[in-house]
């Protein structure tokens, strides 16, 4: 059993998948596709080669707890891969992941061009960090 956390975006979405034994990401990777169709068949890919059994999506909510724009996509993806790979889906706040992945990179001394490369895995690796936290407090 295996679990994906996956950092949705625009042009780069960051995946990061656990160990087997579900302490910490395993293997991270950044998808560079455009239309959410392409992001669901790697994903899918990433799936079927990682024996993965469930997908934990990035839920980019305001600061305040709301919905915006950025949140509604997340939901509507998070859909499209229920229906894509047949996997359960948990929407996970995602909120100042990649601010944090960003300032991580930067300490470990990479520049402006280095960071954008690997942020959204960075961030995808935060995300399944702290659902994995999460799952193992809740037994």
């Amino acid at each position: 059993m295996k679990i994906m956390a996956i950092d949705y975006g625009d042009a780069h979405t960051g995946i990061a998948v656990s160990d087997a034994l579900l302490t910490l990401a395993g293997f991270t990777t950044v998808i560079t596709a455009y239309r959410p169709e392409a992001v669901a068949a790697e994903v899918q890919n990433l799936i079927a080669e990682h024996g993965v059994t469930e997908l934990v999506l990035g839920h980019p909510l305001n600061m305040d707890g709301t919905r915006g724009p950025r949140a509604e996509k997340a939901e509507g993806f998070a859909a499209l891969l229920r229906e894509t790979t047949g996997l359960p889906v948990t929407l996970w706040d995602e909120r100042r992941t990649t601010v944090d992945a960003h300032n991580i990179l930067m300490a470990g001394g990479k520049n402006a061009k280095q960071r954008k490369k690997t942020v959204d895995a960075v961030a995808a690796s935060l995300m399944l960090e702290g659902y994995l936290t999460f799952k193992k407090r809740q037994k």
